[in-house]
């Protein structure tokens, strides 16, 4: 089976010429469908840059890439635009926008699907906010929804458009240690209902037992990979 991310000496850079400052030294990575991975390691040590350039959000520039099938060095915007359709992203800023409700929020990601309906995109909508526990709150602004309630509203946003990848950046680190379980496992849970992968980038120990694997990063550098003593389902 194809792995859904599969990196090979992968190397980022900030800056040209003399200002140039690697990030990202010969990245080795296969993750497999299916597959829930931590990624950990101290401040400014690249986790953040791997995960955009995962998601398409950076151009790749030396090694390969490739994230479902696609090899993303040389990647046209076309086909970057395309990808991005296919993965998920939460972040540790739920980055909802204040004027629209929970429902609303979550409907704009699929906007990018025409073929369906305004009716189907706010069904779908709503479904999801059922699936994560919020489907009393979905005519709510993100100003009248908790800090985990809105992480639920990024997760839902997330997963709606069903995607083979998630992408997510410190979700639990603004939440308190009972919110944060809550959103891992919910996030765990949903996407093994939907059959897809998760990268998880994480200060949090907590929560490190959701994982088949926990990957340590140093210096740009995947330095050692960990298999937890047991993987909560």
């Amino acid at each position: 089976m194809e792995p859904v991310v599969d990196i090979q000496g992968l190397h980022h850079a900030f800056g040209k010429g003399q200002l140039s400052k690697p990030v990202l030294l010969d990245i080795n990575l296969a993750i497999q469908p299916g597959e829930i991975v931590i990624l950990t390691g101290p401040s400014g040590s690249g986790k953040t840059t791997l995960l955009s350039l995962m998601g398409g959000l950076r151009a790749a520039q030396q090694g390969s890439l490739k994230i479902l099938g696609q090899e993303l060095l040389g990647a046209s915007k076309k086909q970057l635009v395309e990808l991005r359709s296919r993965i998920g992203y939460i972040f540790q800023a739920h980055n909802l926008l204040d004027c629209l409700t929970a429902q609303e929020n979550v409907r704009m990601a699929l906007r990018l699907q025409p073929a369906l309906s305004y009716d189907d995109r706010t069904a779908q909508a709503t479904a999801m906010l059922e699936a994560v526990g919020l489907g009393h709150r979905v005519n709510y602004r993100p100003n009248n929804l908790s800090g985990g309630q809105k992480q639920r509203v990024a997760i839902a946003r997330a997963l709606v458009t069903q995607p083979r990848l998630i992408l997510a950046d410190e979700p639990t680190a603004a939440l308190d240690s009972q919110s944060g379980r809550e959103v891992v496992q919910l996030m765990q849970r949903l996407a093994q209902e939907q059959g897809c992968t998760i990268l998880l980038v994480t200060h949090d120990n907590r929560i490190l037992d959701i994982a088949h694997r926990i990957i340590h990063m140093e210096d740009g550098r995947l330095i050692r990979t960990e298999t937890p003593t047991a993987v909560l389902v």
